[in-house]
């Protein structure tokens, strides 16, 4: 195997690549997602029913019980919510940019807020507003401006060994590499939970590069939290050809 191999297989676990995923996300979120790996790393696997938090810990795939109405009320007072659906094309967008890095936005689907730290928050209940806030998490976890703060909101309050997660994801480190999101797919979604898998591309050093991160998304406290199915692996990270057989999105 030639050193180009080597370093084309490991682009997505190196720094500042890995995250722009949980950005990716979490794909370059490397600085996020190696912090969640690492502090992970040596755990013993997960049982394959959680007995904490039974109503939103996923199994399988996402699920959870049905809250009260109080409870899934938008943290943000935004309008809207579907208890079923998907997605096979991409919604209405208007791209806008933290530094180089271009975010989904919609008045409809959010974010609808922005915190004092930056954080973009309040996304619809929604299959939209779940994919619009994975596309927001790629972008925000690879900011060494907001990844602190992204972490400790967008990270469910049921997420396994959640305290040790938030304080092991330092701020992302800044990095030539340039991250963008090139397409989705939404693997499932019943309204209490989704689960979007994100096609990231990485351009630097003058190699392209594609990633997939997978986030399990739970509503909780009126808004779309990060709940990961194993925490040894959250964001399921994995090099792709490329972004064949997700729709298309991008700016």
């Amino acid at each position: 195997m030639t050193s180009q191999d080597n370093e084309e297989r490991s682009a997505f676990s190196r720094p500042g690549f890995v995250v722009a995923a949980v950005v990716v996300a979490l794909i370059v979120v490397a600085g996020v997602v190696l912090g969640i790996v690492n502090a992970t790393r040596d755990d013993p696997e997960p049982d394959a029913s959680p007995t904490s938090a039974p109503s939103t810990a996923p199994s399988a795939a996402p699920s959870a019980e049905p809250s009260a109405d109080a409870e899934t009320a938008s943290v943000c007072g935004l309008p809207g919510e579907e208890r079923s659906g998907s997605l096979n094309t991409a919604p209405e967008t208007a791209w806008e940019y933290q530094d180089v890095m271009a975010y989904p936005t919609s008045p409809a689907f959010g974010p609808a807020e922005t915190s004092p730290d930056g954080v973009r928050f309040c996304f619809q209940h929604s299959v939209e507003g779940a994919l619009f806030a994975a596309g927001n998490a790629v972008v925000q976890a690879s900011s060494p401006e907001t990844s602190a703060a992204w972490i400790e909101y967008f990270l469910s309050a049921d997420a396994p060994n959640r305290e040790e997660l938030v304080s092991d994801v330092s701020s992302g480190a800044s990095s030539d590499t340039r991250v963008g999101i090139a397409g989705f797919r939404v693997l499932a979604y019943d309204g209490d939970t989704a689960r979007i898998d994100m096609a990231l591309q990485a351009v630097g050093g003058g190699d392209t590069v594609y990633g997939s991160a997978v986030y399990d998304l739970v509503w909780e406290a009126g808004d779309w939290k990060l709940l990961p199915t194993d925490a040894s692996n959250p964001l399921r990270i994995a090099q792709i050809p490329d972004a064949a057989g997700y729709v298309a999105w991008e700016e």
